[in-house]
């Protein structure tokens, strides 16, 4: 686990006050005819906090799972020109052209995103995790810190924070809202797995990724990826346990269900073509 001093991050909570909690309960989605995801009108941003091993070496798995839990929440119902994707090492994709993970241009991003998609915000990072809080970059971004950018940036919305880390349990209480949930990796003083060289995804963004498909809603998954992370830590023979948790705010409860997600038609499976019958001989 690399730990690394963080650098001038203090400097952006001095510019961004801590906002008053909300308690403004988020309008009920009205799907139109014949559908529009109540995610279609979200902001989110989807961030690669490292690309190095726990071992140091290099690793392609907090890129992938920044690329595909994008895709995926495309899937969901977000719109695609709403997500933004951040890569420590922006250069080496340059089909997708992530912005560089750097929390100045994140928070900047957030708050274009939220300008323009005025409904909520989500925000996800894959990243290794140290009791002070998550890598990104060479630096290290504290709990409060990520608090003060998503209430700059999402005043009174409702909004989704996952965060993929080890020791991820510390933002819980520092980002708790009344209309937030909160998912993290791990407990506040517990590591999570699979950040090798040859993983290809942490093991919690795994779970995210193979229980969206299913999901009815983010409470639903939420609950679906702490037990698919059991399950997995389990048969790999991960310990200890890292134990994910999931925080959902009074007035965002009971109208989660209500945001339902959305999922892509099932692709028909190809069937063989159909053998042609011969003609019986004639006699």
């Amino acid at each position: 686990m690399r730990r690394i001093a963080g650098l001038f991050l203090g400097l952006l909570l001095l510019a961004a006050p801590a906002l008053a909690q909300s308690r403004v309960s988020p309008a009920a989605p009205t799907p139109s005819s014949p559908y529009r995801s109540p995610f279609a009108n979200w902001a989110a941003v989807v961030v690669a906090g490292d690309w190095h091993a726990h071992s140091d070496g290099p690793t392609e798995a907090f890129d992938n799972a920044r690329r595909d839990v994008s895709l995926t929440l495309a899937d969901l119902g977000f719109a695609r020109d709403a997500i933004r994707q951040y890569s420590v090492r922006p250069e080496r994709y340059p089909a997708v052209r992530p912005g560089k993970t750097d929390l100045g241009v994140i928070h900047a991003g957030l708050r274009k995103l939220a300008a323009r998609n005025t409904a909520g915000c989500l925000f996800y990072i894959s990243s290794h995790g140290a009791p002070e809080g998550v890598v990104l970059d060479e630096g290290i971004l504290p709990p409060h810190l990520l608090a003060a950018v998503i209430n700059d940036a999402c005043p009174g919305r409702p909004s989704i924070v996952v965060i993929s880390a080890c020791f991820s349990g510390v933002f819980v209480a520092p980002l708790q809202k009344s209309n937030r949930m909160i998912l993290t990796a791990a407990r506040s003083d517990r590591a999570s797995f699979g950040c090798s060289a040859d993983d290809k995804y942490p093991y919690f963004d795994d779970c995210f990724l193979s229980s969206a498909p299913l999901a009815p809603d983010f409470a639903a998954l939420g609950r679906a990826v702490q037990t698919c992370v059991a399950r997995k830590e389990r048969d790999t023979g991960a310990q200890p346990p890292s134990e994910p948790q999931l925080w959902i705010g009074a007035d965002l409860r009971p109208l989660l269900p209500l945001y339902t997600l959305s999922h892509p038609p099932p692709k028909p499976t190809a069937r063989p073509p159909a053998r042609l019958k011969r003609p019986a001989p004639k006699r």
